[in-house]
């Protein structure tokens, strides 16, 4: 499944069925924190927050799933800050039976789109 662009993001935020999981740490996630080289911080609109260490703690599918809360078969979009994170999170998370793509421009591509919130 190829990764998710910025140009179909932009048009599906906010579609139903579809679950946008930013999965940086909390500060990051908040505006706290991130890398100098992003104009600004914070995160894409109607995104959750689920850090890739809590992700990662789990020991199978059943706890992934408990954690996510999202039904088995959810269409789900992970990003991070340049989709390092959120490509190993996609992994996880198709393991756990959703279907899973990564936004590899992520937070540093998103940040730089100044029409964007």
């Amino acid at each position: 499944m190829a990764d998710v662009t910025l140009g179909e993001l932009r048009r599906r935020l906010g579609e139903d069925g579809l679950a946008l999981i930013d999965v940086r740490t909390s500060h990051e996630f908040e505006g706290l924190a991130g890398a100098p080289c992003d104009p600004r911080q914070g995160h894409i609109p109607g995104a959750r927050n689920l850090a890739l260490d809590r992700l990662l703690e789990c020991r199978s599918a059943v706890e992934v799933r408990a954690l996510v809360g999202l039904p088995e078969g959810a269409e789900v979009i992970a990003y991070c800050h340049s989709g390092n994170r959120s490509s190993f999170a996609v992994q996880v998370l198709r393991a756990a039976g959703y279907e899973a793509r990564n936004y590899a421009g992520s937070w540093h591509e998103w940040s730089r789109a100044s029409e964007l919130d």
